[in-house]
This record gives C-alpha cells, sequence and structure tokens, in this order.
C-alpha cells in the first residue's frame, strides 16, 4: 500500500514538473505574441487540478491543448486577419468534443471555461463576451452527453444559439439595441448561427479526432456493433454457437452496466467480439458442436488446454490483423482473467499416474485479471451464461442460487482485485443476470396434441391462457 502510494506521488510530481515546464514555454509564446502573462498561470492551475483529480496523463495533457491550441489559432486568425465578427468563433465546439471524445463532464466543464476565457482574452472581449460563450458550451456539452445519433449533435448546435440569444438579451435589455443593424450584425446574428457553426465543424472532425486520440465515441461504437463488420459476419457463418452465446452474454452484460452506470454500449460491444478467437477451431467448444460430439474426447487434457487457451491468442491477434479500438480489443484476454479451466484441471487430476503431479498454474488463463468494470462485468456474465445453460432445471431459484455461485467463487478467486466494482454494485450484477435469465428460461404452456380429425375447441379463445385457441402452436 506504501509503495503504491510513493508511485502515486512519485508520478504527480513528475505530471507538474511537466506542466510548470509546458506552462513556461507557453508563457514565453504569449509574451512574444504580446498576450496576456495571466493565460500560462491559469492553464498551469487547470492542469495541477487534473494531476490532484487523477485525471492527468500525458496524453491526455497532449489532447486537450490540441483542442485548446486549435481554439486560440482560430481565434487568433479571425481577429487579425479577417473582418469576420468574432462571436463568430465556434468556441462550443472544444467543450462538445471533449465531450464526446472524453465522456467527461468534469473535462467538458474545465475546457467550456478555459476555451471561453483564452478566446475572450485574444479578441479582447469583455467579460459578457466570456460568460456568453461559457454558458453556451456547457450547454452544449450538456445536450451531447452519452449521444448516440448525430441528430443529438445538431439539437445540441439550435440549444447553443438559443442559449447565446438568451445571455445577449440578459446582457443588454434595451430592445431598441436589437433593431439596430449594427447591432444584429455583430451580436444578435454571430451568436444565434454560432451554434449551426459549432455542430458542423464537430460533426465534420469527430472522426478525425478519434482517429489523432486513439479514443472510442459512441458512434464508433455502434459501427463496431453492426453485424456486418468482418469478424461479427464471419463468427455468424462460421461459428453460429458462438455468436448466441455472444448475443446472450452482451444482454446480460449490457443490462448490468446499465444498472451500476458504467458505460453500458462499450459493454455491449465489447461482449459482441470478446470470443471472435473461437473462429479458429470454432468445432472444439461446446456450443458449435453438433450430435453429441466432442472432439475434446479424443485427446489429452493437457491438448484441450492448449486448444482453450489459444483462442484468447488468436482473438487478440485477429483484433490485431483488424485494427480493433484497444479499448474493444481488451475484452478478449480480461474476460477470462487468470481463471481456471476447471473441467480439464480435473480431468488432468483423474487421469495422472500416481507419481505425477498437475500444476494448477497450467490450467489457468495467462489474463490480464479485469481491469475496468466493463471487462469484469463481462467476465462475470461469460460465466454465468455458461453455468445455467447447463442447468437441468433452469428455474428461478436454481438460476438465483447459480448466478450468485459463480459471481462468489470469481470473486474467492481473486479475479476482481484490479477493477474498481464495489460490493454494492457487484450485488447489483447478481440481480440483474437473476432477473433477465430467469426471463429467458421462462416455462412454456404446453398444449395438447391434435388427434384424428379437425381439433375442436371446446371453449372460446380466451379461455386459453394467452387468449388464443388452443390448437394454434405456440410460436416459443
Amino acid at each position: 500500500m506504501i509503495s503504491k502510494v510513493k508511485e502515486q506521488t512519485r508520478e504527480n510530481i513528475a505530471h507538474i514538473v511537466v506542466a510548470v515546464v509546458t506552462a513556461t514555454a507557453l508563457g514565453a509564446f504569449c509574451w512574444a505574441a504580446q498576450y496576456p502573462l495571466i493565460v500560462p498561470l491559469f492553464l498551469l492551475f487547470l492542469a495541477i487540478h487534473l494531476i490532484l483529480c487523477r485525471k492527468a496523463d500525458y496524453r491526455l495533457f497532449l489532447h486537450l491543448g490540441l483542442l485548446l491550441a486549435l481554439a486560440v489559432f482560430t481565434a487568433h486568425s479571425i481577429f487579425h486577419y479577417t473582418q469576420i465578427p468574432v462571436r463568430y468563433i465556434p468556441v462550443a465546439g472544444v467543450a462538445i468534443l471533449a465531450m464526446l471524445l472524453f465522456n467527461d463532464l468534469q473535462l467538458s466543464f474545465m475546457m467550456a471555461l478555459a476555451s471561453s476565457l483564452l478566446v475572450s482574452l485574444i479578441v479582447d472581449g469583455d467579460f459578457g463576451m466570456m460568460i456568453t460563450f461559457f454558458t453556451g458550451s456547457l450547454a452544449g456539452a450538456y445536450m451531447v452527453k452519452d449521444a448516440r445519433v448525430r441528430g443529438q449533435v445538431m439539437g445540441a448546435g439550435v440549444f447553443i444559439g438559443v442559449v447565446h440569444v438568451i445571455c445577449l438579451v440578459l446582457l443588454k435589455p434595451d430592445y431598441h439595441l436589437f433593431l439596430t443593424r449594427d447591432f444584429a450584425v455583430h451580436y444578435l446574428y454571430p451568436l444565434a448561427f454560432n451554434g449551426f457553426i459549432c455542430a458542423f465543424l464537430v460533426i465534420a472532425t469527430l472522426k478525425i479526432f478519434e482517429y489523432l486520440f486513439g479514443v472510442l465515441t459512441n458512434y464508433s461504437l455502434l459501427e463496431l456493433a453492426d453485424f456486418n463488420q468482418p469478424l461479427l459476419k464471419r463468427l455468424i457463418l462460421e461459428a453460429p454457437g458462438t455468436y448466441h452465446h455472444s448475443l446472450v452474454v452482451s444482454n446480460l452484460a449490457e443490462a448490468a452496466a446499465d444498472a451500476i452506470g458504467a458505460n453500458a454500449l462499450l459493454t455491449r460491444v465489447g461482449a459482441y467480439y470478446h470470443d471472435i478467437g473461437k473462429l479458429t477451431k470454432a468445432e472444439y467448444f461446446t456450443e458449435n458442436q453438433m450430435l453429441g460430439y466432442n472432439k475434446h474426447d479424443d485427446i489429452e487434457p493437457s491438448i484441450s488446454r492448449l486448444v482453450i487457451f489459444n483462442h484468447v491468442k488468436e482473438g487478440v491477434e485477429l483484433a490485431r490483423r483488424h485494427r480493433i479500438n484497444p479499448a474493444i480489443a481488451d475484452f478478449i484476454p480480461q474476460h477470462h482473467g487468470t481463471g481456471l479451466i476447471y473441467y480439464f484441471y480435473q480431468k488432468a487430476l483423474e487421469d495422472a499416474k500416481e507419481d505425477e503431479t498437475v500444476d494448477e498454474a497450467d490450467f489457468r488463463y495467462p489474463g490480464p485479471k479485469p481491469q475496468t468494470r466493463e471487462t469484469a462485468i463481462t467476465l462475470l456474465a461469460d460465466s454465468v451464461e455458461g453455468a445455467t445453460r447447463s442447468l437441468d432445471e433452469p428455474n428461478p431459484t436454481n438460476i438465483e442460487e447459480t448466478v450468485k455461485k459463480v459471481i462468489n467463487n470469481k470473486f474467492i478467486d481473486g479475479q476482481l482485485d484490479e477493477c474498481n466494482l464495489t460490493l454494492q454494485e457487484i450485488n447489483k450484477i447478481s440481480s440483474t443476470f437473476t432477473r433477465i435469465l430467469s426471463a429467458m428460461y421462462h416455462a412454456r404452456i404446453k398444449y395438447p396434441e391434435k388427434k384424428n380429425g379437425p381439433a375442436k375447441a371446446k371453449g372460446d379463445a380466451k379461455d386459453a391462457p394467452d387468449g388464443r385457441k388452443p390448437s394454434e402452436e405456440d410460436p416459443d
């Protein structure tokens, strides 16, 4: 524990040193460009705030710095080299991009404040301009939180324009000003249309920033969830059992992630791809085996172990070859963690000779253990789905007992040690799994078999439990 604290302290000091050096260089630039020297001091304290909140790393500083640099460059160019009114500057686009790229309200708030203040200082704006840009930026960021369709970005643009005009009215309540042409050209029109410009620029550049920053937005996740993606299409055609298993796991994992406030969409898409490594030898996994024949019956447990291990290695390689984002690729090794392949371990113990020892470590996955809540949920969903599918009587009571047993075993085995799931969240996950699996394995009504001749119902359709005639076939 003490070593972790020391390591965190050293890392914070290193980040602060980098922030100070960067602020010094920025101060030299501001001196040469005759910008207020308070700019680097302001950004230095923002960086220290990020460090103290433990949200900072070198890449994040670089990414946020690039967004602010683009805002400063745009403001400088418009102010010094064009006749365009400065209130057309798309300041809110910085906060919207921060929200879409990082999905973090605190980061978006800081970027809204920083971009609004910097632009106002560069264009010699007053406090009214700064607070107008800041309020509009916050409005845009809040509107696109958890956005899954691009129409929400356009809606945010409209809302930004409305908020800008409201701020203008509150700052200058003299309605006679709004009737003058000069005021409309330099204040009203730019602020009203500013939101549309921001929305257009965000939609046009979002994919570029995703690529540069190596992050996944909800839009990219939805693209990866398309079953016309090459790997998912292969899964449907070459390993239909694994495909169905992945669908069930994704439904369980998404619901559980939503219940505890984790990234539900990321969890669902990660669950789609977690077993793509089974494409290499699909017939060696029970969900793809036909006619009850199991190929592992003909080989040694040590060989079976290698085949099972190999699906993780092959999955990672397929993800790399198809350039799957690391956030999704991490689900492949982490959904097993360092868990034990219990079946083949027991089989190896049974087949071992008296003088032969079987090392349990040889039958454990290489890991790593789940590092995030999303991968941990997928690990639990994967284990629970397999366990409940093997139940002889999948009634709600048996399902609940099985779910609790599986999750408890994973917890005791230490598979959840490196993610930040709390006991309360684990309990919510367990309840969610039980509810969904109980609904999936619901009891079905058995209808009487049709005898010779046309069956005649002894009552109306309403006499049947579901309102249909007794002769109708149950679609389930």
